[in-house]
């Protein structure tokens, strides 16, 4: 539930606005609501600030809209991630006001307007790990962040990357998204004094092994300040990313409302 929402109840009870009654049946499906197939949980988005993302992988493309339908239901903001082209046309279809990011596999839907604050930037080393830093973009976004993308700026050609050291400096967290031989996360972390979330991706012929290659080299990387997710995890960086961004902008408490 949005804790606004929360909020907002308990305090039209204390004034005598609204009965325990009402209050009771604005809450019956809080803190879980049990769909049959999954349990939903409404208390994360007062526990942790952020609502319950969905992870569509593996689910029916109804189930998901259900799960999706209940979370909009208590005003919370959503983001699905991994989502088919079949999920995201049903999701398109049920929110109107929400956004599909195709090559991403997301689908997300916010409640408010407002811009984002601090910055994430993110860095794929080439256009093929565009759906991977898209993925981290959508999630950094939902997190509150204000977030810059720089695409193809791998060590291929280490001036593309050079070019954009000012954009690197105003990061409060870096997300660096590689395949191949994972190199970009080992640079960014010599040049910059953020954090940087090192995403490996799958990108690569025979020998990258999927993704494990770049994984181990960004695990075994000399600059200091790293921190490595799993292969392909888009969403795992993004969010780390956005936690960060989140904790500066706010003083250091992640779970301080923003001003009004």
């Amino acid at each position: 539930m949005n804790p606004d929402t929360l909020k907002q109840i308990l305090a039209e009870v204390a004034a005598n606005e609204c009965s325990v009654a009402d209050a009771m049946e604005r809450l019956r499906r809080w803190p879980v609501e049990d769909l049959g197939f999954a349990n939903v949980d409404h208390h994360r988005h007062v526990r942790q600030g952020i609502p319950e993302i969905i992870f569509a992988g593996g689910k029916k493309p109804e189930e998901t809209e259900k799960i999706a339908e209940a979370l909009v239901r208590v005003e919370a903001p959503l983001l699905v991630t991994r989502a088919d082209e079949e999920t995201l046309d049903r999701l398109v279809a049920r929110f109107s006001k929400g956004t599909a990011n195709r090559r991403a596999g997301t689908f997300s839907l916010r409640t408010d307007d407002s811009p984002g604050e601090g910055r994430v930037v993110i860095v794929s080393a080439g256009t093929s790990d565009i759906p991977v830093a898209e993925e981290a973009a959508e999630t950094a976004r939902m997190l509150g962040a204000e977030v810059t993308s720089l695409h193809d700026v791998g060590v291929a050609g280490l001036h593309r990357l050079l070019a954009k050291l000012p954009v690197l400096g105003e990061a409060n967290a870096l997300v660096a998204v590689a395949g191949m031989e994972g190199a970009l996360p080992s640079v960014i972390g010599g040049l910059v004094s953020a954090p940087v979330i090192a995403v490996p991706t799958s990108v690569g012929y025979g020998a990258s092994l999927g993704g494990i290659a770049a994984m181990l080299g960004m695990l075994t990387s000399c600059a200091s300040g790293i921190t490595v997710v799993n292969i392909d995890n888009g969403f795992g960086g993004g969010y780390a990313a956005g936690l960060i961004n989140r904790m500066v902008v706010r003083g250091g408490n992640h779970s301080k409302p923003p001003e009004k």
